[in-house]
């Protein structure tokens, strides 16, 4: 079986996000309550509950580079949160999505087109593990698929 972490976004990011409330495409970070799901968190891999409030910002995602990159709207709580790296199972941001999609890329940074896949997020981790054990797969980039958002990198642990 294919261990695996998922990361969250860096927390050199998130900080700026909070601090500059500007976004990598140099337009202002919205300031979002928690007012029903939705709100899935890049620097805890938790979702937002009701009452907290959410940043939503543009991000110039570090992986993959050259012709699959790609920015992607991002929320992140407004208040400092642990950034948690979850070691052998799919965070709640995951999970707990209707549809998203698993983008396979390889040590160039060229996405594995074969591998592809687009599932119910409670129904990814066989399907991911399956994949991190092809020697192509050098990460996972996660979405979701109906709007296309960056939930979480996969690297093999």
């Amino acid at each position: 079986m294919t261990r695996f972490r998922c990361m969250p976004m860096d927390r050199a990011s998130a900080s700026r996000f909070r601090a500059t409330r500007i976004d990598d495409r140099g337009g202002a970070v919205h300031v979002r309550p928690v007012d029903g799901p939705g709100f899935p968190c890049r620097a805890c891999l938790r979702l937002g509950e009701p009452g907290e409030t959410m940043l939503l910002a543009s991000w110039n995602l570090p992986a993959p580079m050259g012709p699959y990159w790609t920015p992607s709207p991002v929320f992140l709580h407004a208040h400092d949160c642990a950034a948690r790296v979850e070691e052998d199972r799919l965070p709640q941001t995951v999970t707990e999505n209707s549809i998203i999609s698993l983008r396979h890329y390889d040590k160039d940074g060229m996405c594995i087109y074969d591998l592809g896949v687009v599932l119910q997020g409670d129904a990814a981790e066989g399907p991911l593990r399956e994949r991190l054990a092809d020697p192509r797969v050098a990460f996972v980039n996660i979405h979701t698929a109906r709007p296309g958002c960056w939930l979480t990198r996969v690297e093999r642990a």
